[in-house]
């Protein structure tokens, strides 16, 4: 009997010990109906200042320099004696014609020379004497010179069976193949070579901007950029490493287009950029002391426009309209509806609601996201991604 009182007492103790674990993990536990923790945003300080404004617009490249190989003279083509898509030397054998009937005439011409440099060496002493008339040792001496004029052209054609290249380059595939018959009749394209390095874009700037840019500088607005140095955008988005050069900008408007023409440099040691890729190029526009410049992923768009979220003295979310203007490199710089000192929200914006409550921590710019792609503006032909 003793022995049942112990049991019982220790299933007393056992089931007192299990409820008070309840009790303390009801306790840790939240209750229902709390409010969730503020979500982290990243957000930037606005601060007025000078910035560049730059324009991004699509170009496409072009080589430096372009030649094309072509045959000289009428033969068969014997030999091909480069590998396609390669590096070529000016002056180098691209291809062999059949150069046999081009000897032969080589050869007669040279007889012809020479007999008729032997005809006027016996005329000479022969004139002096009155042996020949003046006339006739004239007509010899015209003779050579003929003769020696046909020699030269004999041996020209014979040269032109070695189809050189005619600049350094990249030459491209061979547009015909041993055992054709080129150059009868016109000069047959056989190859292509390109210079591309430094490489060549050709891009336009609308009329309507360099009016509008124009009159901001006249104004006092804006101030010209003295720079003119200009960046490329590649067709992923990242940014090419080597800056380069505004070379000219046409200085009449085309009227089928509404855009004024320009052509930038850029060297291409690597040969990473290729003649007829589509690029964007951004350039300075204009420069502006007191600016105020926000993250192009900072700017979303929706019914009724343009508008960035803000961290409010509250901690909260909150909505505010703006209007974009130029750009500064990757940065729109807002024209109506930021004054500085807010703290707008970069990263997170995916994740909050308007009045919802955040908790603002500094973003930190990464190198690329400087050089993001763009999308259109309204107000200018710059683009920006969201």
């Amino acid at each position: 009997m003793k022995l049942s009182y112990a049991w019982a007492a220790a299933g007393l103790v056992f089931i007192a010990g299990c409820g008070a674990g309840s009790d303390k993990s009801a306790a840790g536990a939240p209750k229902p109906g709390a409010a969730p923790p503020p979500m982290e945003v990243e957000v930037v300080t606005i601060q007025p200042g000078a910035v560049t404004l730059t324009q991004d617009l699509p170009g496409r490249l072009e080589a430096w320099r372009t030649a094309q190989v072509r045959a000289r003279v009428e033969g068969i083509v014997e030999k091909r004696l480069f590998t396609e898509g390669s590096d070529v030397k000016a002056g180098a054998t691209l291809f062999q014609l059949d150069a046999r009937t081009y000897a032969a005439t080589r050869d007669a011409a040279r007889a012809d020379v020479d007999a008729a440099r032997l005809v006027v060496e016996r005329y000479k002493p022969l004139l002096e004497i009155k042996a020949v008339s003046q006339q006739e040792f004239d007509t010899a001496t015209a003779r050579l010179k003929q003769t020696q004029a046909t020699l030269a052209r004999a041996e020209l054609d014979l040269e032109n069976t070695h189809v050189p290249a005619p600049i350094s380059g990249r030459i491209g595939r061979a547009l015909v193949t041993e055992g054709a018959l080129v150059g009868r009749g016109e000069a047959t394209h056989l190859a292509t070579i390109e210079q591309i390095d430094p490489i060549y874009v050709n891009f336009t700037q609308p009329g309507s901007e360099v009016l509008r840019l124009q009159a901001a500088v006249k104004s006092g607005t804006l101030k010209r950029a003295a720079s003119v140095r200009v960046d490329l955008l590649q067709e992923d988005g990242s940014q090419y490493p080597l800056p380069g050069k505004i070379l000219f900008s046409d200085l009449a408007v085309d009227p089928g287009t509404g855009a004024v023409s320009l052509r930038a440099q850029f060297p291409n040691p690597e040969h990473q950029l290729l003649p007829g890729m589509f690029v964007r190029i951004r350039f300075p526009a204009a420069f502006s002391d007191n600016a105020i410049r926000v993250p192009q992923r900072a700017v979303q768009g929706g019914a009724q426009g343009q508008f960035v979220m803000l961290v409010s003295p509250e901690g909260k979310a909150v909505p505010q309209p703006v209007k974009t203007g130029s750009m500064a490199g990757g940065d729109f710089v807002i024209s109506d509806g930021l004054k500085g000192g807010e703290q707008v929200i970069v990263n997170g914006l995916q994740k909050i609601r308007p009045e919802a409550p955040v908790k603002a921590v500094p973003w930190i710019r990464k190198d690329a996201e400087t050089t993001s792609p763009t999308v259109k503006l309204p107000v200018s032909s710059s683009s920006s991604r969201q």
